[in-house]
């Protein structure tokens, strides 16, 4: 039997539930903080806003960080892989279009955790929010542009 990669291990098993709250969490490839430009995180952000007009999701939370994201999602319809799939790929042809870049922009995996019904939903948005804090890349909130939550 051939050996799996990685990334294939990941998605075996992967269950998508329609109504149910997902953290999805995407890094770029290497790590790269390509989204240290503010203007490169708002094109990923406007794939979060085209899924939620799409009616795919209901967006609850997410922060670009330099060289990943995490979102905080309740799925509507499709599946997460899908739905990743088409926020990743959407999102590089105009950050790669803008910074000339070529290849990948995301590793070809992502990362979701699946919330139970006693988790916290508002713990875990602050969570989502505060990266720029834990990170040292702001003192405030609100001076991270790339963050945005419905409690909010």
């Amino acid at each position: 039997m051939p050996e799996l990669s990685a990334s294939h291990r990941l998605r075996v098993g992967r269950f998508s539930e329609q109504n149910h709250i997902y953290l999805l969490t995407a890094n770029t490839h290497k790590r790269e903080p390509v989204f240290k430009d503010y203007a490169l995180g708002r094109l990923v952000v406007h794939q979060f806003r085209h899924a939620q007009e799409k009616g795919v999701i209901d967006s609850l939370a997410w922060v670009v960080m330099p060289d990943h994201f995490h979102w905080l999602v309740q799925l509507q319809k499709g599946s997460l892989g899908q739905l990743m799939c088409q926020v990743k790929s959407l999102s590089a042809r105009p950050v790669n279009s803008a910074t000339g870049r070529t290849g990948s922009l995301w590793q070809p995996s992502f990362h979701d955790h699946s919330l139970r019904r006693e988790e916290n939903l508002v713990r875990v948005a602050r969570y989502v929010v505060a990266n720029p804090l834990r990170a040292g890349l702001v003192e405030k909130l609100g001076d991270y542009p790339l963050w945005d939550a419905i409690w909010v």
